[in-house]
C-alpha cells in the first residue's frame, strides 16, 4: 500500500485488486465484501482495527462529505485499487 499526498489530494495506492466476491464491477456497494484471510479479518475486529465489515467505503464517504470534502473516488482494476481523496472546493 502506499500514500502519496499533494497539494490538492491524497492518492491510496493498494497493489491488490478485488477479490472473492468483490469484483471490478461491484467494487463499494453496500453488503459486498470478502476476505483474503478471514482469520486475520476477525483478528482485526476482535482487537478494535475494525468496528463493522464492509461499511469502510461509505464511512469514508460520510466523513468526508460532512467535512466539506468530495467523495473519494475509485479506479479498480483486477490487480490494484486507487483511492482519490481531493481536498474541498
Amino acid at each position: 500500500m502506499r500514500v502519496y499526498w499533494f497539494n490538492d489530494r491524497i492518492e491510496i495506492q493498494n497493489s491488490g485488486g478485488p477479490y472473492g466476491a468483490v469484483t471490478t464491477e461491484n467494487f463499494g456497494q453496500p453488503g459486498i465484501t470478502d476476505y483474503r484471510n478471514p482469520h486475520i479479518a476477525e483478528a482485526m475486529k476482535v482487537l478494535g482495527f475494525v468496528q463493522r465489515f464492509g461499511v469502510g467505503i461509505a464511512t469514508a464517504q460520510a466523513e468526508l462529505q460532512r467535512n466539506g470534502n468530495p467523495p473519494a473516488e475509485f479506479q479498480v482494476q483486477p490487480s490494484a485499487v486507487l483511492a482519490i481523496v481531493k481536498k474541498k472546493s
